[in-house]
């Protein structure tokens, strides 16, 4: 009896094509990108360039809100007490804090200063929250989860630290991984993990241009100068998925590898959610 291999799917066939549609675009990019993207019904993963370490800009504060809630949980504090930020606390960048502390010392509770280390990428929060955990909780977070690649190694806007390339990093596929345990609810008890995508559901970026209005997305952006990133959930209906994006080196302020990125990912989980395994489109 005649033996025959194991004809190709459609689905295949049109993963390869994506594959090649991201290669091309990387390779006109004045720039380098890498992307994971991981389809949360089936758990396949994409890949390009995701084992690379990227610097991670503001979606390092996705560990350091887990360690606030790692924290809580231990019993340090609660998410209703009170944190009083002053001027001595400021730091420039990205944020929405500042002008009011420069008026006198803000008070806000934790849920507040959690929600906008997130929302709006505050580093004046942000730089409080590391205070309220410290450096070392939040790798031990990432090494007691198998994340190897991700590390906090300084605050926010420390120029002296980015001249001397201590630097907040990550990997494209760690980064979705780590955004997948939280939507399974496996990377802390699963109603921390639900209340943390609910603050990250505030978030808008490159991902949220790119995809039908809507469509809600948990994310978290992070942008330097010559860094794009954006990493989270795309709620899509038939087929959600995890998709985080890196880029670096970039020459041209004006081009947003995420949003360009996102669109392509998404049209393919969008075609690949309507469609039978043969290709034909039943939704």
């Amino acid at each position: 009896m005649p033996l025959f291999a194991q004809p190709p799917e459609v689905g295949t066939l049109w993963e390869n094509k994506l594959h090649k549609q991201i290669a091309g675009y990387a390779e006109a990019l004045d720039g380098v990108v890498g992307l994971a993207a991981i389809d949360l019904t089936t758990g396949r993963t994409i890949c390009f360039q995701c084992e690379t370490q990227f610097a991670t800009a503001s979606s390092i504060k996705i560990p350091i809100l887990m360690g606030m809630f790692q924290a809580m949980r231990a019993g340090e504090f609660t998410i209703d007490d009170k944190v009083t930020l002053e001027k001595k606390d400021i730091v420039g960048g990205s944020g929405h804090l500042n002008p009011t502390i420069e008026k006198g010392p803000l008070t806000l509770t934790v849920r507040e200063l959690m929600t906008a280390m997130i929302e709006t990428s505050d580093n004046t929060a942000t730089n409080r929250c590391i205070r309220m955990v410290g450096m070392e909780r939040v790798n031990r977070i990432l090494d007691d989860l198998g994340f190897r690649s991700i590390r906090l190694q300084r605050v926010m806007m420390d120029a002296e630290a980015g001249r001397a390339d201590r630097e907040n990093i990550a990997s494209p596929i760690e980064m979705a991984r780590l955004v997948e345990m939280l939507y399974r609810g496996t990377a802390a008890p699963a109603e921390d993990c639900k209340a943390m995508l609910d603050i990250m559901r505030l978030v808008k970026g490159g991902m949220n241009k790119a995809v039908p209005e809507g469509t809600a997305i948990a994310s978290k952006t992070g942008g330097i100068p010559g860094v794009k990133n954006q990493v989270g959930i795309v709620y899509l209906a038939n087929r959600p998925f995890v998709l985080s994006v890196y880029a670096s080196m970039l020459g041209d302020v004006k081009v947003d590898p995420v949003e360009d990125l996102a669109r392509l990912v998404y049209r393919y989980f969008d075609r690949l959610g309507r469609a039978n395994r043969y290709g034909h489109l039943v939704r």
